[in-house]
């Protein structure tokens, strides 16, 4: 039952603290699109697509409208498309083409699952496959790609690494006149979830439901704004506001998601918790750190309090959703965030740095702008590291660097909107390529080994 002062609390955190639902994600099984040869699986693919989420655009603004919260992105995950076309992998951009063009028809702003799962070993048709990713990118407007190259149980898979780091460099520099925002669209996973509403990591996994409504509920703002109001508190109860502000965040969240899947004829599937920032000011995650006490994010101390922030909202998140899944925490996209932008800018923030985050947040390395001369092996190592710290830590990380084409330390790269804008960030100059052209896997760790 909700009083005078939820409703009123809820429209004060709507109006003045960018609480909003980030993305309502319709997830999709393509397996039954399955044909005898890619082009009529491209027929079917885009068929089925438009008939299940023809609604999703016009049902995200009935919501909108009705509650009174904005729903700012309306987006679409599939099965890995490597999947589909195992039998055709050098035609998979047919269906790539396909999906970018469904998600014209739609409306919405993304499409993701142009994927392959890769953590314990490369196929032929996956190996194919990756090497379709730059170019598909490079041709299509909404459509999203990321592949798996490890996880705690497997290990890392350091062909696929290797493959990736090639991968983000072809993907950029297929799309120089744009800043290379191909790689912008491009995710390499350790530990990838199957529900994740979020782009560009977005597909929808093997084991769920043939439609499913996942929701990305973000709220920065708002639980800056419940830091503000009290300054002088110690950690503990600054923990205690976040839980129950993230408490508050995902009822809004699940209210939402419950009603969209029942019109939607789909099932509901999960509330990730994310705190996802956008460029916008008042709506950063790197804000909120500062309001915890660190002058500017980066600076000794950025660590713990992350680790903090992150546990809180998965503790209050959880005890008002029974269906939270995703990623669930903070994210720290550079490009998205202006407190990382502006720290990054004055050079505040580094790569080392914001690695040693990831150990304690949601994901990893987003959104990072970096010298567009940087070679394919040094990317690639930045995602073993990366990898590695998932794998380990039995956690998701993932990878989105931009090797800008062209771009050096002291330049900067503007995609606009949510994706935002980024310094170049410097990356060690010191040569990696002799432990990744060693090739095998890195073995999984011994804790991973449960049975």
């Amino acid at each position: 039952m909700f009083t005078k002062f939820d409703v009123l609390e809820t429209i004060e955190m709507v109006e003045k603290e960018h609480l909003d639902i980030r993305t309502i994600t319709m997830g999709l099984s393509l397996l039954s699109c399955i044909r005898d040869t890619a082009e009529e699986t491209a027929v079917k693919v885009y068929d089925l697509v438009t008939k299940k989420a023809e609604n999703i655009v016009k049902t995200a603004e009935s919501l909108s409208g009705e509650y009174g919260i904005p729903i700012v992105n309306k987006r679409v995950s599939v099965t890995p498309v490597s999947l589909l076309c195992a039998a055709f992998p050098e035609k998979a951009p047919l269906i790539g083409k396909a999906l970018d063009d469904a998600a014209e028809t739609l409306g919405i702003d993304f499409l993701g699952g142009y994927s392959a799962l890769t953590h314990k070993a490369t196929a032929t048709y996956e190996r194919e496959f990756i090497k379709t990713i730059p170019e598909v990118l490079a041709t299509t407007k909404r459509l999203c790609s990321s592949v798996n190259v490890g996880s705690t149980k497997s290990g890392i898979n350091m062909e696929a690494v290797k493959m990736m780091g090639e991968t983000f460099k072809q993907a950029a520099y297929l799309t120089k006149e744009a800043d290379g925002i191909g790689a912008a669209k491009l995710v390499a996973f350790c530990n990838a979830v199957e529900d994740n509403p979020f782009m560009a990591g977005a597909f929808h996994g093997v084991g769920e439901a043939d439609v499913v409504v996942n929701v990305g509920v973000s709220g920065p703002g708002v639980v800056k704004r419940a830091l503000e109001k009290i300054p002088n508190a110690d950690l503990t109860e600054a923990a205690e506001m976040i839980k129950r502000t993230a408490f508050k965040i995902t009822r809004a969240g699940q209210l939402v998601a419950k009603e969209a899947a029942k019109r939607l004829n789909a099932q509901f599937g999960i509330v990730d918790l994310s705190l996802a920032p956008t460029p916008a000011m008042g709506d950063s995650v790197a804000e909120i750190l500062e309001e915890l006490g660190v002058e500017t994010v980066g600076a000794h101390g950025t660590t713990a309090a992350l680790a903090m922030l992150n546990d809180a909202v998965k503790k209050g998140g959880v005890m008002a959703s029974s269906r939270v899944g995703g990623l669930s925490g903070a994210f720290i996209p550079v490009s998205e965030d202006i407190g990382m932008i502006k720290s990054a800018e004055k050079g505040a923030i580094t790569l080392d740095k914001l690695e040693a985050m990831t150990c304690v947040c949601s994901v990893g390395l987003d959104m990072i702008a970096i010298p567009g001369d940087t070679p394919a092996t040094t990317i690639s190592a930045i995602i073993a590291d990366e990898a590695a710290i998932g794998m380990i830590n039995q956690k998701t990380t993932a990878v989105r660097v931009i090797p800008a084409p062209g771009k050096k330390v002291g330049d900067s790269v503007n995609f606009g909107g949510l994706l935002g804008r980024a310094p170049i960030m410097p990356v060690h100059n010191a040569d990696s390529s002799r432990l990744i052209n060693r090739g095998g896997n890195i073995p999984a760790p011994i804790h991973s080994f449960k049975n």
